[in-house]
């Protein structure tokens, strides 16, 4: 009788980024395709070797993506819009529908479940096509390379299709005639259509010798309704249809599993994974109704998505707890959530690090062997190392910041004057045209930005040296603005590397990584800040590159911030303090900023809330909660400015239908939205909620190479204009271009332009006050 151990999704980036390294290299045309497979397998087996030393006894295979696992099984069942199909190279025609091309605009990008990953959104017309067994040639590769046995791991088809996008009315559609039926009928449909797909894909791998298989159905922790359980047994029916010697391993992660009582005991599976990190329902659905005594519990007791180490004897409590109800021979120890929300490894933080918070912290590779020494515990009977976590944690307490939170009135947050009032007022100030237009905030960060900053960082340049050529990075941008006619300008950003790590360096209370690399979608990577301790901001932090901007021009140039709820849900932040306290100190450290801002005379500040709808709770009845504090957040900011400085904010790739009212309740001057992905269809939260804030709409893609036309973008400003009011519509990019080259950014925004003189041209140049008032009333 012994505890088993597996793990999944350890990152597939690389320690020093190699993946992407890699695979850019291929997009620049530096290296051939051939090379870029020999690169990222080279990385894939370093994983894998990994895996094997953790001793685990499921070790996963099938979890190594180029780009994306939802695209990966996407291109696995023939899930291509047909505008990617004539082009014939596989892996090319997997990257076009990641990134677009000239002639295709790329798959829709969202967020995945309330993380800061990114998934290609598949294009669902009811078409599904086994072309490629992935788990399989996985686990024949791992087995080649280092003789071992795997477990393949795989999004199941519950998951993929409620991630994924209908289009019934689209060409070629095998749902058309579904077009009256209502959404729960599409959605039965199109997941038993797949089930008998994976049903196929299983016997292959059963064949082969494969002896378990882990299916993740995170979608399984939303909110489901009787119906949608009853599809998921009914797949898994079709799936295990005549399989004898393969067990199929369902893994749920992020939150408490829906229906409990049904799942476990309806679904046929051979073993079910719980998180029991992220909160205790799941631990206390166990004890109330128990757990079937012929499947395993997946135990998923240390956690994917935080760096705090594990608190042994807290764990140790919680499987012992498990093991008073299930043997523990069927009883496997996992990591709660995937392992690629973590960066590699601590080892290259050793002297970077205060020695204090490297005893506090673990990364993927200090997780693999947290399961080991917890193997070993049980197992082998190990004492269990000796810990003073919160010793450790009670080191970096800040009174006077806890003093000043506890100092605000929740009831008394926000602007005095009504919106119509300081729009008009900051409108008529400024001077601004109809459809005025701008950026969202970063321009290209070279390869010569890069380098220059690389070496000021390694002190091989002066502190003088480095900002003068940040001030000429400035003026450029300047010119390039002036060039293009654009209204409202931005700085550029040159100075800053990731919109969240740039604001926490300047703050006490944050530690950031020397290689702390996390993978947010494709080949991007950022190294979330650690919020180890209470947040404050000892200097301004932005002043000096804005200010000179604002003296090269004419024209308002924004002051850009990150919100605080964006760097709480893009930061690694404490367990053991309320997020809310968090959120409320961070956004005490920049509201000293904004007014620093405006006291020098800048007259638009955007304060940029990307991950607001990220951190919302996946279980309905836990999200009001969040949005209250959140929204509060947000607005005690900006709370204290003047009616004539315009607040901006934007948010991207966001479901915005079921916050919009929040979203209102942020009462910003002006918000920036993604349009151009979901092509459009975004207006819709704003048009059913009648939204008289002004909105700035992203129309086109900068996560794209390619250049978008006139036609593209004033298709999508239209859509725009007729169901918002003309007198609130900006127009700009859908987000910050800081990948983006110059030779795509110019061209690009030229565009823009002439999108919005030709609304100019069609709706009038000056504002209709009157026409505006009249609708606020």
């Amino acid at each position: 009788m012994a505890i088993k151990t597996t793990a999944f999704g350890y990152p597939k980036i690389g320690q020093h980024r190699e993946l992407k390294k890699a695979v850019e290299s291929y997009w620049n045309g530096e290296i051939t395709q051939e090379e870029m497979i020999k690169k990222t397998e080279e990385l894939n087996l370093q994983r894998l070797k990994k895996l094997k030393e953790a001793n685990l006894d499921y070790i996963p295979s099938n979890d190594f993506s180029l780009y994306d696992f939802i695209l990966d099984i996407s291109t696995m069942f023939d899930v291509v819009p047909d505008r990617f199909r004539k082009i014939e190279d596989p892996i090319d025609r997997y990257f076009a529908m990641a990134r677009g091309t000239k002639d295709a605009i790329a798959c829709e990008m969202t967020k995945w479940f309330d993380t800061n990953y990114h998934y290609i959104v598949p294009e669902l017309t009811g078409r599904f096509k086994l072309v490629k067994n992935r788990p399989l040639q996985s686990y024949k590769w791992a087995k080649e390379k280092l003789g071992i046995e795997t477990k393949p791991v795989l999004v199941g088809p519950f998951t993929y299709i409620t991630l994924g996008k209908v289009y019934e009315k689209q060409p070629n559609s095998l749902l058309m005639h579904m077009v009256k039926a209502d959404e729960s009928e599409k959605f039965r449909y199109l997941v038993l259509e797949l089930a008998s797909l994976y049903n196929i894909m299983l016997k292959e791998l059963e064949e082969a010798g494969v002896k378990a298989i882990q299916l993740d159905e995170p979608a399984l922790v939303l909110n489901r309704t009787d119906q949608q359980i009853q599809t998921l047994i009914d797949a898994y029916k079709e799936m295990t249809l005549g399989l004898e010697n393969i067990e199929i391993h369902l893994h749920t992660y992020y939150e408490s599993i829906d229906h409990y009582e049904k799942v476990v005991n309806e679904l046929p599976v051979h073993a079910i994974g719980l998180d029991l990190v992220v909160n205790k329902e799941n631990l206390q659905n166990i004890k109330k109704y128990g757990f079937p005594k012929d499947k395993k519990l997946i135990a998923g007791i240390i956690s994917g998505r935080d760096p705090w180490k594990v608190d042994y004897k807290e764990t140790l409590k919680t499987i012992e707890e498990l093991s008073s109800i299930v043997e523990e021979n069927n009883i496997i120890l996992s990591n709660a959530s995937p392992l690629f929300h973590l960066p590699v490894s601590l080892t290259t933080e050793k002297g970077h690090l205060d020695e204090r918070l490297i005893q506090l912290l673990s990364f993927a590779d200090e997780r693999l062997e947290e399961l080991k020494t917890l193997k070993e515990i049980i197992n082998d009977k190990k004492e269990p190392p000796t810990q003073k976590l919160q010793a450790l944690r009670d080191e970096f307490k800040n009174e006077k910041v806890k003093k000043s939170i506890k100092e605000i009135d929740e009831n008394n947050i926000g602007r005095k004057e009504p919106f119509i009032e300081r729009y008009i007022t900051q409108i008529e100030q400024m001077k601004l045209p109809k459809f005025p237009t701008t950026t969202i905030g970063s321009f290209p960060q070279t390869k010569e930005i890069r380098q220059t900053r690389a070496k000021f960082r390694r002190g091989e340049i002066t502190q003088e040296q480095y900002e003068t050529f940040i001030k000429e990075q400035i003026e450029k941008a300047i010119k390039i603005q002036e060039e293009i006619g654009l209204d409202i300008f931005v700085h550029g950003e040159f100075e800053r590397t990731d919109m969240v790590e740039f604001f926490g360096e300047k703050m006490e209370g944050f530690a950031f990584t020397k290689n702390g690399w996390v993978q947010s979608y494709g080949t991007r990577c950022v190294r979330p800040p650690i919020i180890y301790g209470d947040v404050s901001r000892p200097r301004p932090m932005t002043l000096k590159e804005i200010l000179y901007a604002q003296t090269l021009t004419e024209k308002p140039v924004k002051g850009m911030l990150t919100g605080p709820v964006t760097i709480l849900n893009w930061s690694f932040y404490r367990k053991d303090i309320p997020k809310k306290e968090i959120a409320y100190q961070i956004a005490l450290a920049l509201r000293e900023e904004v007014l620093d801002l405006e006291k020098e005379g800048i007259k638009i500040i955007q304060i940029d809330e990307p991950a607001f709808r990220e951190g919302l709770p996946l279980k309905k009845e836990k999200q009001e909660e969040y949005l209250k504090w959140a929204v509060n957040a947000f607005k005690l900011t900006n709370d204290q400015v003047k009616k004539e400085t315009q607040i901006h904010t934007h948010m991207c790739y966001s479901e915005f239908n079921e916050i919009i009212e929040w979203i209102y309740a942020m009462d910003a001057d002006v918000i920036s939205i993604e349009a151009s992905r979901s092509k459009g269809e975004i207006i819709e939260a704003f048009e059913n909620f009648n939204y008289d804030h002004g909105i700035g709409v992203g129309v086109y893609d900068i996560h794209s190479p390619r250049i978008p036309s006139v036609e593209e973008m004033l298709q999508i400003a239209e859509r725009t204009a007729q169901v918002i009011d003309k007198n609130l519509i900006w127009i700009n990019p859908d987000c910050g271009l800081k990948t983006r080259k110059w030779e795509e950014t110019i061209p690009a925004l030229k565009n823009m332009v002439k999108v919005a003189q030709i609304l100019r041209q069609k709706y009038g140049a000056t504002y209709d006050w009157g026409t505006l008032l009249n609708k606020q009333k």
